[in-house]
């Protein structure tokens, strides 16, 4: 895989500008598509243009009466999206005023990681046995490592139950999401900010309904005075936006750091194969393409990692929003939930 892999993405950079007239595969013209006669054939532009979503899929197959690696479907074509090319209106099935909701690649990418997961997952459960094998097996390890290792240690044996729902669900999504992304031809949905950024707001809503469920309303806008008496009133002026301000660095913290990981990766992997056409000599592949497939390894590494990290600091932070009720109220169930909280208190802020 990773050497089929490095020849795409060789093919990719290396591949020549293509006259606008003899398009492989697209169905409009690439005007509507941003690939027109004369665009940036610069290494930064190809490598823009891997990473960022858009309207164009790439892919080997058969084009134009021949084999090509380098075919192309636009999706506005595909969907029934035109684009006027002198006002730039767009209009369209899925256009509904100003909103276009045309596919982007990015969402395509999430349709078919969302399909590979639910034919994997039901695949699995179709062979379940008192002894766990093969690919149930492997499953019910990941779904036991959540519930066990992030869920049960960070929001409490009571409660832990009522989140590995949630918690499983963003696991392998993110996990099959980062997958795809390293697939040739495919493309990461993770290295999107708007998607790291609804994930990390369905972390962030049951944070915020969870913190309101266990101190009530009126505890919950009490916190954020930051447990400052009614004597010190003045002060809450200052706390109250600061407090205010901190409820979103966790979600912002989920968003940035999912993208930033997998836009990095692509960057150097990409950077270390146009090394090759940037410098003009075929001799650089022989440090660049090692290099680029070390890289490749440590993706597929950084694809699991990055899906452990957001749902660890998922459970973390749910679980603080149940450790603020047990402090607040003064008492809990014993000394289960006091080790509970001092275990979460410690750990939560080194993890943003």
């Amino acid at each position: 895989m990773t050497t089929l892999a490095t020849l795409a993405l060789l093919l990719s950079l290396g591949q020549p500008a293509q006259p606008e007239a003899q398009p492989h595969g697209a169905t409009v013209a690439h005007a509507e598509t941003g690939h027109a006669a004369g665009h940036d054939e610069s290494l930064g532009a190809v490598m823009m243009h891997h990473v960022s979503d858009g309207y164009l899929l790439e892919f080997p197959g058969f084009c134009d009466g021949a084999l090509a690696w380098n075919c192309e479907l636009d999706l506005r074509a595909a969907f029934g999206t035109k684009v006027d090319p002198v006002s730039g209106a767009i209009s369209g099935p899925l256009v509904f005023g100003s909103l276009d909701m045309t596919p982007t690649k990015h969402l395509v990418m999430i349709w078919l990681a969302s399909a590979i997961l639910l034919a994997v997952v039901l695949g699995a459960v179709r062979r379940r046995s008192l002894v766990p094998r093969g690919l149930y097996n492997f499953v019910e390890v990941l779904v036991n490592f959540v519930r066990a290792e992030m869920a049960v240690k960070n929001i409490g044996e009571r409660d832990a139950d009522r989140f590995v729902p949630y918690l499983v669900t963003a696991f392998f999504f993110i996990l099959f999401v980062n997958l795809l992304g390293l697939v040739p031809f495919a493309a990461s949905a993770t290295a999107n900010l708007s998607v790291t950024m609804a994930l990390a707001l369905f972390t962030f809503v049951i944070t915020q309904w969870v913190a309101i469920r266990s101190m009530g309303l009126g505890g919950y806008f009490a916190h954020l005075t930051g447990g400052l008496p009614k004597s010190l009133w003045p002060l809450w002026f200052i706390m109250v936006p600061v407090e205010f301000m901190g409820l979103f660095t966790k979600p912002f913290a989920l968003t940035v750091r999912l993208f930033a990981n997998m836009v990095a990766g692509h960057f150097v992997i990409l950077a270390l194969l146009g090394l090759v056409f940037a410098l003009g000599t075929p001799l650089v592949a022989l440090g660049s393409v090692p290099m680029a497939l070390g890289i490749f390894m440590l993706e597929l590494f950084v694809a699991f990692v990055q899906a452990y990290i957001f749902t660890m600091l998922s459970s973390l932070f749910i679980g603080a929003g149940l450790v603020h009720h047990g402090d607040h109220d003064g008492h809990g169930d014993g000394g289960h939930d006091t080790s509970h909280a001092s275990h979460v208190a410690g750990t939560a802020p080194g993890h943003g």
